[in-house]
């Protein structure tokens, strides 16, 4: 009987060998950190959100900015309110005169007088007519509306932060998976291939390529393993958590059309952005400058009443010691008026005109902007749901083609490297497909950013695409 001679496979090298344990036990220190971050609690997008905005210094900061914004608002109020001073002042005074005498024979004489002066108040005052300071009142209320807004821009970037940072993870933790089962194929093939060439069906050519790619895989599985920890480790930085675990899509994942569907209705909405109200309130605060600018001319007018008590205490050589004590009490209106200040309210008047001239450009800007980022991330998000329907489409064929390729190599019509080019086209597309629907899913928080709807409710909707 005729035997067919097999030659053995050649031994790896000792080092070979190292290199392949060493590999394999970071695969594993990584798997574990996975495993024992798995075995937290899931949590919601809605959830981490509201932790990130406890915890997130760059939102805290905003937060008290408009805090502090709104407490400067109000300082402005003061100008209309009565104010009321106490004043009190206490005086003393010592005259000494002396004179030589005449030519007559008469002595020469002197005057020495001390006097002390006491005197305690109160003033009251309240504005009247001030066209300066009702101008800074409106101005007060128009930097609230720019703190309100600035805000609102605050919380809507930490929104699209959490949400990209927590699909950030279930990508690449998606990734590790395919990695994962890329893996195992390709040592089922390699396993197939060393049989066939123990038999003598096939040549070292196959297992070495077979071998390639496996190795292949298994450093792409390694370094999936370490981008999974990265986006989590960026993850619990963000919301302020430990070993952060979100909640996977739902299976099947299917991602609704965009509502409203036509580009032009998210244009619409963007005129009330946060960036386009900042800056219509700065172009109001510039037409407000104007009429401070022109307040320079105007009069003032405050009615001012005081109650003021006086104890006088006198004494000289003559009188010995006099004094006195009263109470007064007035009542009426102070008006004042600038005449002339050296033409400085009229180049004040020209400046500030100019700086409407600005404000007006800037919101002219603003509203561009928007439009422009608006209609960007609208025609992006549309895109990526075209695509995730070709990625669909791509992985049920690329499925298909991988059953035939194999069924093709165990009747001997398809070689090995046929099989492992069907695995390595599926296990790509599906990591396109992955990608492809995050990315969708972060286009939509970032369409609403542009436009500036994006509100707490839009990732609450979200969380409708997670499994609990």
């Amino acid at each position: 009987m005729s035997q067919f001679a097999v030659t053995p496979l050649p031994q790896r090298a000792p080092s070979v060998r190292r290199r392949r344990s060493a590999v394999s036990r970071a695969i594993a220190m990584l798997a574990l950190g996975t495993f024992v971050a798995t075995t937290a609690q899931a949590d919601s997008l809605l959830e981490l959100y509201d932790a990130a905005k406890l915890y997130d210094a760059t939102y805290m900061a905003a937060r008290a900015q408009a805090e502090s914004e709104y407490s400067k608002a109000d300082q402005a109020k003061s100008l209309v309110r009565p104010s009321v001073n106490l004043q009190a002042s206490i005086n003393r005074t010592d005259f000494n005169s002396s004179a030589d005498a005449p030519q007559v024979a008469l002595p020469a004489t002197s005057y020495d007088s001390n006097t002390t002066n006491k005197r305690v108040g109160l003033q009251a005052r309240q504005t009247i007519y001030n066209a300066d300071s009702f101008a800074r009142l409106d101005q007060a209320e128009q930097t609230r509306l720019v703190a309100d807004a600035n805000l609102q821009l605050a919380a809507q970037d930490l929104a699209v932060r959490v949400t990209q940072a927590y699909f950030d993870v279930l990508g690449a933790q998606d990734v590790l998976n395919t990695a994962q089962a890329n893996k195992a194929a390709l040592a089922e093939q390699l396993a197939a291939a060393q049989r066939s060439f123990e038999v003598g069906n096939s040549t070292i050519t196959d297992t070495r390529e077979a071998q390639a790619r496996h190795d292949l895989a298994t450093a792409q599985e390694l370094a999936a393993a370490n981008e999974l920890r990265v986006k989590r480790i960026t993850l619990d930085q963000l919301v302020g958590r430990a070993n952060v675990i979100p909640n996977p899509l739902r299976t099947p994942a299917t991602l609704d059309s965009l509502a409203p569907g036509e580009m032009e209705e998210w244009v619409n909405q963007a005129q009330g952005s946060p960036n386009v109200l900042k800056a219509s309130a700065g172009l109001q605060v510039a037409k407000l400058e104007i009429k401070r600018a022109r307040a320079g001319h105007l009069p003032t007018l405050d009615a001012v009443a005081s109650l003021q008590r006086t104890d006088i205490d006198s004494s000289n050589q003559l009188a010995r010691t006099t004094g006195g004590a009263g109470t007064s009490a007035a009542i009426g209106l102070e008006m004042n008026m600038s005449l002339y200040a050296g033409n400085a309210v009229q180049n004040r008047i020209a400046e500030v005109l100019k700086l409407q001239e600005k404000a007006e450009h800037d919101l002219d800007n603003a509203k561009r902007q928007v439009t422009l980022g608006t209609r960007q991330a609208y025609l992006g998000v549309q895109s990526g749901l075209a695509q995730v329907k070709a990625y669909e489409a791509a992985e049920s064929s690329a499925k298909l083609a991988l059953e035939a390729t194999q069924l093709g190599y165990r009747v001997g019509v398809r070689i090995n490297k046929d099989v492992l080019d069907a695995q390595t086209q599926l296990a790509n597309t599906q990591k396109d497909l992955f990608k492809s629907r995050y990315d969708v899913i972060v286009g939509s928080v970032k369409l609403r950013q542009a436009s500036g709807v994006l509100t707490q409710d839009d990732l609450a909707e979200l969380n409708k695409l997670l499994a609990n």
